[in-house]
């Protein structure tokens, strides 16, 4: 009997990786090809996306692949550069997002007491603000450059790590091991890092990944609404410039936009992906 329900246990571990590991595939897929696009952005481009051509709002052909904008820049070329833009505003976001996550969450979750009460109401707070609305404050203050976006979008979007981490935390801390370390005279602060961190990291790691793409969604928002940083060609900004042409230039938001859609949905997948493989309850306990 024991041997059977065993056997049924592993048996859907197995499935439920495999089942992670397909979606996981599509998206690192995906997102290869988007970082190569990137990397490569001078050689596939086709034209220079900063220069105004004469052919204005011109239909995709030929020469424009997608069509150009209402300033005659080819619509390709700013995709291809506007994908630098958007992976490095998510990236460096989400990494800003899951660092302050996972230390204020850790901190609060392995301490706990009067400190984890004032870290969790600070979690609070911010979760019921209206970040969007913060950022876009912040950004009316001190400007709208791609270094104050990454900042404001990272230092509003930590709620979720801390949370999770936090549950890790409190639930590493009773394991063996750590009541081990603490018995043997080894420091909090290295118990923290050195234990507590390194074994409850992994939810925040598919977490953070799916980060990425709320970033890039919220740094096309604020490129839509004219607050993004003017000096850089990136998706929602296209989208914005081509909103004043939706009946006559349709391709100009449309392309922009398919590629923001399509960035979202390849790192939701590897987030999703992660997250069963990298499961605690799959993983079991140490």
């Amino acid at each position: 009997m024991e041997t059977t329900i065993t056997t049924q246990s592993s048996f859907k571990r197995m499935v439920h990786t495999v089942n992670g590991i397909l979606p996981l595939k599509i998206g690192l897929g995906i997102l290869a090809l988007l970082v190569l696009v990137a990397i490569f952005a001078p050689l596939i481009a086709t034209h220079d996306p900063y220069a105004l051509g004469e052919e204005l709002t011109a239909p995709p052909g030929a020469v424009h692949l997608l069509g150009t904008d209402g300033l005659g820049r080819d619509v390709f070329s700013m995709i291809i550069y506007g994908a630098r833009t958007s992976l490095l505003i998510g990236v460096v976001a989400a990494l800003i997002s899951g660092v302050i996550g996972t230390l204020l969450g850790g901190i609060a979750g392995f301490y706990r007491g009067p400190l984890d009460k004032v870290l969790t109401e600070v979690n609070n707070i911010f979760l019921i603000m209206p970040t969007f609305f913060l950022i876009l404050l912040v950004i009316a203050l001190f400007g709208s450059s791609m270094l104050n976006v990454m900042l404001i979008i990272g230092l509003t979007s930590w709620v979720g790590n801390a949370r999770l981490m936090r549950a890790q935390a409190m639930s590493l801390r009773e394991r063996t091991f750590v009541l081990s370390s603490t018995a043997i005279g080894e420091s909090r602060i290295r118990i923290l890092f050195k234990h507590i961190i390194p074994n409850g990291i992994f939810p925040i790691i598919a977490n953070t990944t799916m980060n990425i793409s709320g970033a890039i969604l919220t740094e096309a928002g604020l490129s839509f609404l004219g607050l993004g940083d003017p000096n850089v060609v990136s998706w929602g900004q296209i989208v914005f410039n081509g909103r004043a042409y939706l009946t006559s230039g349709w391709w100009i938001s449309t392309f922009s936009g398919l590629t923001i859609v399509i960035t979202v949905l390849a790192f939701y997948l590897i987030g999703d992906g992660l997250n069963r493989i990298l499961s605690p309850k799959l993983r079991g306990h140490h």
